[in-house]
C-alpha cells in the first residue's frame, strides 16, 4: 500500500509541477489588446502622463498622436526593450528608481516634421512627486 500511496503522490507533484509549468509559459496580456487613443486638440487627457504628452506634442507641432496607454501590465513591461532595460519587470524598475513611487509604460505614434511615421514606448516613471521618462525603446513581438 506504502508504494501504491508513493506513486500517487510523485504523480500529483508531476501534475502540479506540469500545470505550473503551463501558467508560466502563457502569453499573459498582449499589447494588441490595448486600443489605440487618438489625442489632439480636443482631446481630454485621462492622467497627468497623458497630458504631458499631448502638452508636449502640440508645442513641437506633432498633433494628432496615437497612444496606446499600458499602464502598470508586467506582462507587457516584460516585453519591453529600450535604452537602459530590457524584459525588465518591477524589481529592476526599483533597483534603478530607488525612490520610485509609480510607473506607465505607453506606446506613442506619430508623424515627424517630415511626414514619417514614428513607433516608440516610453516608459514613464514617478520619482519623488514628478514623472519623467525613464527610457524610451520598443515591445518585444
Amino acid at each position: 500500500m506504502k508504494r501504491g500511496r508513493s506513486i500517487l503522490s510523485i504523480a500529483w507533484v508531476a501534475a502540479a509541477v506540469f500545470v505550473v509549468g503551463l501558467g508560466g509559459c502563457r502569453t499573459s496580456s498582449r499589447a494588441d489588446e490595448y486600443e489605440w487613443t487618438a489625442i489632439d486638440e480636443d482631446y481630454t487627457p485621462k492622467n497627468y502622463v497623458e497630458e504631458f504628452i499631448k502638452y508636449d506634442s502640440e508645442q513641437k507641432g506633432l498633433l494628432p498622436v496615437n497612444i496606446r496607454n499600458f499602464g502598470k501590465d508586467a506582462s507587457v513591461l516584460r516585453r519591453f526593450r529600450g535604452s537602459n532595460f530590457a524584459k525588465a519587470n518591477e524589481a529592476a524598475l526599483k533597483m534603478a528608481f530607488p525612490d520610485l513611487e509609480d510607473w506607465m509604460l505607453i506606446d506613442l505614434k506619430y508623424k515627424n516634421e517630415k511626414g514619417q511615421e514614428v513607433m516608440r514606448t516610453v516608459l514613464y516613471v514617478l520619482v519623488k512627486g514628478s514623472w519623467r521618462v525613464g527610457d524610451s525603446g520598443s515591445l518585444l513581438k
